[in-house]
């Protein structure tokens, strides 16, 4: 083989691997989660002041373009559906490539739970909620290591000649392209074209209006004070995230958005977390403890049962916890200290406040 035939076979290999992983950005599933982390990554560098992650939640209830509005403040989610606690650390380290935010914010909802029941809940969907978390990250070192600490062999499904499924093989995710190769027909939409780069803007910065109102038929467990120890595992993984906000000298919030507390158990559990937290000197915002200052109507503000929040219910967390900020942040010189108001960088974000109030004109 000639120098000549050796550098374009070299040429072909870089061409093939480069391509490699923008093809597999196109072609992996589209829904809510990939149009808000891609949203993310297509936000300047530096612009956002914090970033809020946790489970489904979180962009129902936290209406960022609202908070733009009324607080010039750029706050923007990193939330999947069921997202396991142990994706924490990871997203706040993906969150840092590119942005320096004054303040996380953690949803801890999830964080009650045992792992093994998140991921039981995966099965149904071969590790759907897992891969939104690792096929919604570009392909990074950080995205290994947030797989080989989420895809682990004791989690997995094995065939009746105890052979592992080819879903929870860790190959799979890092390769995701081997599990979503099937998808490939739509390459020919815009709106899986033009994540090639995994970067376009999302136009409500993350936030997902819901019309819907459907009240919760059983009673909320929240103003149960006792206390239960929270999972071994969910507190390893906290630990392990406080370190992680700590190595970087990150201010951090930690809140359950009001909800239907199913039983006793979860509240307690959430009760020992709050505690867990504080005696680390961090904030804990347990919202369903201020219901009434809210204005909270479980008969009108939730879209599903009592779950999650409808636009309605939003937009009075949204105020009040725009007062809570104020109060505990800004007031403090934690945020606000940016004028993120003018400036083209900006503009999307007035954008995306014109469409908060025209979905808010809806009812």
């Amino acid at each position: 083989m000639s120098k000549k035939q050796i550098f374009k076979l070299i040429i072909f290999i870089v061409a093939v691997m480069w391509l490699i992983p923008h093809i597999t950005y196109c072609i992996r599933t589209n829904g809510e989660a990939k149009d808000r982390f891609v949203g993310f990554y297509a936000e300047k560098r530096n612009t956002i002041d914090a970033v809020i992650i946790g489970s489904s939640p979180v962009p129902n209830c936290i209406a960022t373009p609202k908070i733009y509005g009324d607080m010039g403040i750029t706050m923007y989610p990193l939330s999947t559906n069921m997202q396991r606690p142990v994706a924490s650390k990871y997203l706040v380290e993906e969150a840092l490539k590119t942005q320096n935010p004054d303040l996380f914010i953690f949803e801890m909802r999830m964080w009650q739970a045992e792992d093994e029941e998140l991921i039981n809940a995966d099965k149904d969907k071969n590790m759907g909620h897992t891969r939104e978390v690792t096929d919604n990250m570009k392909y990074s070192l950080n995205r290994i290591r947030a797989i080989n600490a989420m895809v682990k062999a004791e989690n997995a499904e094995y065939e009746e000649n105890g052979k592992m499924k080819e879903d929870y093989k860790r190959l799979n995710f890092y390769f995701d392209i081997c599990k979503h190769h099937s998808n490939w027909k739509t390459l020919a939409m815009w709106s899986q074209l033009r994540t090639f780069f995994y970067a376009y803007p999302d136009d409500m910065k993350g936030f997902v209006p819901a019309h819907e109102v459907v009240p919760p038929e059983e009673e909320s467990f929240h103003n149960v004070t006792d206390i239960e120890k929270m999972p071994a595992e969910q507190e390893e993984y906290l630990a392990d995230l406080i370190s992680c906000l700590k190595k970087h000298n990150k201010d951090a919030l930690f809140i359950i958005t009001p909800y239907t507390v199913k039983t006793e158990e979860e509240q307690k559990k959430i009760n020992y977390i709050s505690n867990y937290i504080t005696e680390r000197g961090y904030k804990f915002l347990d919202m369903n403890r201020y219901r009434d200052e809210i204005g909270y109507d479980e008969s009108t503000d939730s879209k599903d049962g009592g779950t999650h929040m409808n636009i309605v219910g939003a937009d009075k967390v949204t105020m009040w916890f725009e007062e809570y900020l104020s109060e505990n942040y800004v007031q403090t010189g934690i945020l606000g200290k940016h004028d993120r108001m003018h400036g083209r960088n900006y503009n999307s974000w007035k954008k995306s406040y014109d469409l908060w109030l025209e979905e808010m004109s809806k009812g």
